[in-house]
């Protein structure tokens, strides 16, 4: 069960590379967050049960949920609904995305501190994610599309310290969500501002302006 999660969280990465339209990039990303609010309930082992629900409750309602609905809102309020004209076209981003994949699962056969205890494909999966928003962010003109990157990069941080920290402190966890979604509020308000001052959020043109 835990591997064909990895298995669409991987699929969500290249939905994010390969498409552009943001209100299927930003459904794509509320899959991804109730895929991984149920990692906790597979990788959560002799933890206690009652601090695993919580963090699946939390991460699914804030990562599956809430910022979705903000980052729609955002999109709504930009009048932006695709993204046109990145810096690299869709199918040579899906390349990339191949080439990404399998450099994540090299690095993460190479890693010196993975054990048998330790699933080598959730590091592959995380260091997949990671490149996939790095690249999303450097790709990308539109400032929400940007925004989406970010978001697919911490998800990937958040599914190794999800899967090889179980056990730490709910209030770490709970934190990290916490920045996450604050992030991401003040992310859709400075986008609505972008676009109410510029009538665009096409991030490159902001270079142009002079004080």
């Amino acid at each position: 069960m835990l591997d064909m999660i990895f298995v669409l969280l991987i699929l969500t990465g290249f939905v994010f590379l390969g498409s552009g339209r943001l209100q299927f990039g930003i459904r794509t990303l509320a899959v991804q967050g109730i895929l991984l609010g149920l990692i906790p309930l597979l990788e959560g082992g002799s933890a206690w049960w009652g601090r695993i629900s919580a963090l699946v409750i939390l991460s699914i309602g804030i990562k599956g949920f809430a910022l979705p609905y903000f980052l729609t809102r955002a999109m709504r309020k930009s009048n932006v609904l695709h993204e046109d004209n990145p810096f690299l076209g869709f199918t040579p981003s899906m390349l990339v995305g191949i080439l990404c994949l399998g450099g994540s699962f090299w690095l993460a056969s190479r890693l010196p501190f993975l054990d048998s205890s330790q699933p080598q494909m959730a590091v592959a999966v995380s260091l997949f994610n990671v490149f996939v928003g790095l690249f999303v962010i450097i790709s990308r003109r539109k400032a929400l599309t940007q925004v989406l990157g970010y978001l697919v990069l911490e998800n990937g941080v958040y599914i190794f310290g999800v899967a090889f920290t179980v056990n730490v402190p709910l209030l770490v966890e709970l934190g990290v969500l916490l920045d996450v979604f604050v992030a991401v509020f003040v992310m859709g308000i400075m986008i609505f501002h972008i676009s109410k001052s510029f009538d665009h959020i096409d991030t490159d043109q902001l270079s142009s302006l002079v004080g």
